[in-house]
């Protein structure tokens, strides 16, 4: 499938929306919801089976979905903004929530995402974040990045283990 061009055009994600996919352990799409299908403006057909990085905005640094799996694999859940790419090439901006799903017998079944809207405030401190970060990513890699977000965490008082609640907290 070809990626689309991107477009500063933002689709809304109203405060009642509710995002929800599920993803094998590769991260491949298994379940969307209507109003995924909705906002980012493919079919199920065009989505079942493809990784989630189908969504993947350009603008979205790496170290975030380097924190994401390196939590979500070990069954920790992981809540993050994240910058997504619609069919149209417009975008939408969520918080997602992600943690991994267990079968009765504790082993796994599946990845479930669900994601709600992003305050404005939250949008503007976090884009400005994510440029930096992708500025580092491209001129020194995705372990600078790291170090980065590390620092920006510190600087605002939270760390890697307050990293969800950070987020939430930013959301508000």
């Amino acid at each position: 499938m070809e990626r689309p061009t991107p477009t500063d055009v933002e689709r809304e994600v109203s405060s009642i929306d509710m995002i929800v996919s599920k993803g094998d352990a590769e991260g491949n799409i298994t379940y969307t919801n209507p109003i995924f299908m909705k906002i980012s403006g493919y079919s199920q057909g065009e989505l079942l089976d493809k990784p989630h990085s189908i969504l993947r905005h350009p603008d979205m640094p790496k170290v975030i979905f380097k924190y994401l799996w390196d939590n979500i694999t070990e069954g920790k859940e992981v809540k993050a903004f994240v910058k997504n790419l619609c069919k149209d090439g417009s975008y939408y901006w969520v918080l997602a929530q992600v943690r991994m799903a267990k079968n009765p017998d504790g082993s796994f079944r599946n990845y479930v995402s669900t994601r709600r809207s992003v305050t404005p405030a939250a949008k503007e401190k976090i884009g400005e974040l994510y440029a930096k970060l992708l500025k580092i990513e491209q001129e020194e890699g995705v372990e600078a990045s790291e170090k980065a977000l590390g620092e920006f965490l510190a600087e605002n008082g939270q760390s890697f283990d307050t990293f969800n609640a950070f987020m939430t907290e930013l959301n508000k």
